[in-house]
């Protein structure tokens, strides 16, 4: 019984391509193309995620406790994008604040760009299968009404019907494709700006405690 499920369900998907034409398929392609890059995306953005406030306290107590170096190793030991920035500004902790301030605008440029990359690919993909869904519903359109210009009046009726049905399964194609590429996009544009966000809060947040630790230490 779920094998002869299975198979229905295989055929219609592989009569729902057929019938709507080579659009279909180009619409499929585009649209795997949009999830492999969602998904590359979404993997390397949970690597160079973390949770920033409490990275900050554990560093925190490092800085409060005369350990630079401590800290420092504490940043080494992660591949997120927070304490990669962070570290840059810690291997500078000596220096002034000018210098600790460039150190983390360097390491941001260098790393903003790569958590931010090819989200934007994600926004045309989701336009391009809209647009071929549209495409396709206007050339299946056409070829229906010249079909039915030459058919037999009695069959006009029924030979319509079933190009518009067919025409219309390029829309639905590309609206599905669309729909899911915009959520992947809307996913992972948030949780890049949430990373970018972080590193500008919390490089402040490091930057303010480290001048403030070497105020203490002076008086």
């Amino acid at each position: 019984m779920e094998q002869s499920i299975l198979t229905s369900s295989i055929n219609f998907v592989a009569n729902f391509f057929t019938e709507g034409g080579v659009f279909m398929w180009v619409i499929l392609v585009v649209w795997g193309l949009g999830l492999a890059v969602a998904f590359e995306r979404f993997v390397r953005l949970c690597g160079w995620d973390t949770d920033g406030p409490s990275f900050m306290n554990e560093l925190q107590r490092f800085i409060l406790s005369n350990d630079i170096q401590g800290a420092i190793r504490v940043c080494s030991g992660s591949k997120a994008a927070l304490p990669r920035v962070l570290k840059s500004g810690l291997k500078r902790a000596s220096s002034g604040g000018e210098q600790i301030q460039n150190a983390f605008d360097a390491s941001a440029l260098e790393v903003v760009p790569k958590v931010e990359l090819r989200l934007n690919y994600l926004q045309l993909v989701a336009n391009i299968s809209t647009l071929f869904g549209l495409l396709g519903t206007i050339q299946g359109l056409i070829i229906a009404f010249s079909t039915v210009a030459s058919a037999d009046p009695a069959q006009k009726a029924e030979i319509l019907a079933k190009g518009i049905a067919v025409a219309m399964n390029t829309t639905f194609a590309g609206l599905v494709a669309a729909i899911t590429i915009m959520i992947a996009h809307s996913f992972l544009s948030a949780k890049a700006e949430k990373i970018v966000s972080e590193i500008d809060e919390f490089s402040v947040k490091l930057m303010d405690l480290l001048g403030t630790k070497k105020i203490s230490d002076q008086d």
